[in-house]
């Protein structure tokens, strides 16, 4: 099988999530794993890299210190004639879906975005994608091709601890000239609320189940007695009960706590996308044929007004005793 580059991206002195775990993903899809990397001074990025990878292919250059799609494409496009993998992963976000259709049509190579799982039949991969807000799974036929290019969803692969040491390649930068019609300017970082609930350690997410308004005392109380921060379906966040910037979901956030407590979330696909990367699920729902209980560690089926008052009671005792 062809070695398989996956493009680490990084923003603003951090290696993304995403990028470990396609590394992650890519090293069980058989063939050697390259990661590739861009930047400057991006060293402990290639470091960190090979730990996961079976090679680490960088560049280090004050031409890749912050993202440029026209300076990606040129440059990933010479190391990809030069070493020739069979197939290219890049994360689904603003970075990949801006770069793999240009990189796509410059190589003549199939492209399928927004992949949310991935299989190999030889060097051909068949991936799967969702259609109808979700509701669909599609497992896609690919031509015959010599290079395939992938975006891939954030938390579609598990990220593990590192297990490799692979070899890292320092290669000079395959650019010979800056782009002058297109530079970047500045990072506008969108407006943050109170609580950032992709950095959240404990999240307790609220859906429809809990009816109305007035009951999100119920949840708050739960959320306070063992520390945690509230999250959202779309349901609620429609109805106004929490801010947008709450929502998880393909149209909100991407979540990964430790502990991801569904209170009344009947576990819709477009929910459980952006938090299914959570260590331990816990579901709250009277209906024991809800979709979460089918991703949930732990599972109570019944009322949440009558659990939750009794769960947040025993919190309350064992945090007193």
């Amino acid at each position: 099988m062809k070695d398989i580059f996956v493009l680490i991206e990084h923003r603003r002195g951090e290696m993304r999530d995403v990028s470990v775990e396609m590394l992650c993903g890519a090293g069980k899809l058989g063939g050697t794993v390259v990661a590739v990397l861009l930047g400057k001074d991006v060293d402990a990025f290639a470091d960190k890299a090979a730990g996961y990878a079976d090679k680490v292919l960088y560049v280090n250059d004050a031409m890749f210190e912050n993202y440029n799609s026209e300076l990606y494409q040129k440059a990933l496009s010479a190391l990809i004639k030069e070493h020739g993998p069979g197939l290219v992963l890049m994360g689904n976000t603003a970075q990949g879906v801006d770069l793999a259709p240009a990189l796509a049509v410059e190589l003549g190579a199939p492209l399928v975005t927004d992949v949310t799982a991935v299989e190999m039949d030889g060097d051909k991969p068949k991936p799967t994608r969702t259609f109808y807000g979700g509701k669909l799974d599609a497992h896609l036929a690919m031509k015959d091709a010599d290079l395939y290019i992938l975006t891939i969803r954030e938390a579609t692969f598990q990220a593990e601890d590192p297990s490799k040491s692979g070899e890292i390649v320092k290669v000079d930068n395959p650019v010979s000239e800056d782009v002058a019609y297109r530079k970047f300017v500045e990072y506008v970082e969108p407006e943050v609320g109170d609580v950032d609930i992709t950095q959240s350690t404990l999240l307790v997410g609220v859906g429809r189940g809990i009816r109305e308004d007035k009951n999100m005392p119920v949840v708050e109380e739960l959320a306070q007695a063992i520390g945690a921060d509230l999250a959202a379906s779309r349901a609620v966040v429609d109805a106004g009960w929490l801010p947008s910037d709450r929502q998880v979901g393909i149209s909100g956030k991407t979540v990964k706590p430790k502990l991801y407590l569904a209170v009344g979330i009947s576990g819709a696909f477009q929910h459980v996308t952006g938090m299914k990367g959570s260590e331990v699920i816990v579901a709250i729902n009277k209906d024991p044929d809800a979709p979460i209980f089918g991703i949930a560690d732990y599972g109570i089926v019944d009322d949440l007004f009558k659990v939750v008052p009794k769960l947040v009671e025993k919190i309350k005792e064992l945090k007193g005793a």
